[in-house]
């Protein structure tokens, strides 16, 4: 089970750090990715890093300014989010995949949390 927390209302420019936190599995025995879905329109990858924790995968629009990350030890999986502009506002999801290769694409991953609404307003 995957738990997305962090979100909020931040003003372009600003920070905000996603956490997702899992039970009943280890975040080490998998990839773990970052997707967003904006009103109206289609889901899309944000971030994704390998189960190794070797390889890290980017959307063009938020390379340079998001970052992900792991900690085992909290079995937790991050992304910092850095200089957010308005059309980063978007209800964010966590997701593991057990094959653990960083894929882009959500048909690859096998669990999904809930979701965290993230708001930057101009």
């Amino acid at each position: 089970q995957l738990q997305a927390s962090g979100g909020g209302l931040v003003q372009a420019g600003g920070s905000l750090r996603l956490s997702c936190a899992a039970s009943g599995g280890a975040v080490s025995n998998y990839a773990l990715g970052w997707f967003r879905q904006a009103p109206g329109k289609e889901r899309e990858f944000v971030a994704a890093l390998s189960r190794s924790g070797g390889t890290t995968n980017y959307a063009d629009s938020v390379k340079g300014r998001f970052t992900i990350s792991r900690d085992n030890a909290k079995n937790t999986v991050y992304l910092q989010m850095n200089v957010l502009k308005p059309e980063d506002t978007a209800i964010y999801y966590c997701a593991a995949s057990s094959s653990g290769i960083p894929y882009q694409f959500g048909r690859d991953y096998n669990y999904w949390g809930q979701g965290t609404l993230v708001t930057v307003s101009s």
